[in-house]
């Protein structure tokens, strides 16, 4: 990986930028270009370079212990992402968590402590959407096979996928193990939960103009205060009970104006089933 900071434009000089830390994307002010041999320039968000691989909620409160048991924790020596349940044996998270070995840690709630609830599988298969895009974050979504299947119970559940999308206005929980703040780091070890509105697709367009694709929506607010944030990422947005959204990017966290930016899973229901089909 290669950072070049020109005034106030920041070129990322590889298209493999990962921390996997720093799980959601934003950029410190304003877009820059990609630049990559043999390839066109194009305007993106660029990563929030991240001190700490953490990833936690801006705005939010602490969870009630294992009162969000479909949540995961993507971890490789630490934790690097989040993801949601959705059937014994598989994991739905961002593509851009990707990583080609992920422990899968389930039933968890403080993450400093070891638990009488939790589970740590490994992946047996970790599954990108082939029309993913590092540079757009288009079809940001992913598929994680367990190796054995998670036993279920009071900590341990998955969650529904969505029977259609969800409607504008709608409060929906945003769940995460990610920093705190806005403006510099606090990283708790219990599971934050964040309640926030669907936002119209007007708004998170005028947002985000010309960045926005038909797969991805706003949840948040605008008037800012509130937010997932770095690491979050690949985390559930449960609506009604259904899995509507996966964390996925933004313009730094909680800032005025710039709303999080989140997959739109209802888009992906028949991908996500024949994957499973497949696999």
């Amino acid at each position: 990986m290669a950072l070049q900071l020109s005034q106030d434009k920041v070129f990322l000089l590889t298209p493999e930028f990962y921390r996997s830390a720093t799980s959601k994307w934003g950029a410190q002010g304003t877009l820059g270009q990609v630049l990559t041999c043999g390839t066109s320039y194009l305007p993106v968000a660029f990563p929030t370079i991240a001190e700490d691989d953490d990833d936690k909620i801006v705005g939010g409160y602490t969870c009630a212990e294992n009162s969000v048991p479909y949540q995961v924790s993507l971890n490789s020596g630490y934790h690097f992402c989040g993801g949601s349940l959705i059937s014994s044996q598989w994991v739905l998270s961002a593509a851009h968590c990707y990583k080609y070995r992920i422990q899968v840690q389930l039933g968890k709630h403080n993450l400093a402590l070891t638990e009488s609830t939790q589970q740590f599988i490994n992946s047996a298969k970790v599954i990108r959407h082939s029309g993913y895009s590092a540079y757009t974050l288009n079809n940001d979504i992913m598929l994680i096979k367990l190796a054995t299947p998670a036993q279920l119970s009071n900590a341990i559940q998955t969650v529904s996928l969505p029977t259609s999308c969800v409607a504008t206005g709608t409060t929906c929980l945003i769940s995460g193990w990610g920093n705190t703040l806005s403006s510099g780091s606090n990283y708790p070890d219990e599971l934050q939960c964040l309640n926030a509105p669907v936002l119209s697709a007007t708004d998170c367009q005028n947002a985000y103009p010309g960045q926005i694709t038909s797969n991805m929506m706003c949840v948040g607010f605008l008037e800012g205060g509130k937010d997932s944030c770095q690491g979050d990422s690949g985390g559930p947005v449960v609506c009604n009970g259904e899995l509507q959204g996966i964390v996925s990017w933004g313009i730094g966290c909680a800032q005025k104006g710039y709303p999080g930016v989140y997959t739109k899973v209802c888009n992906y229901v028949s991908w996500i089933q024949s994957t499973i089909a497949a696999n």
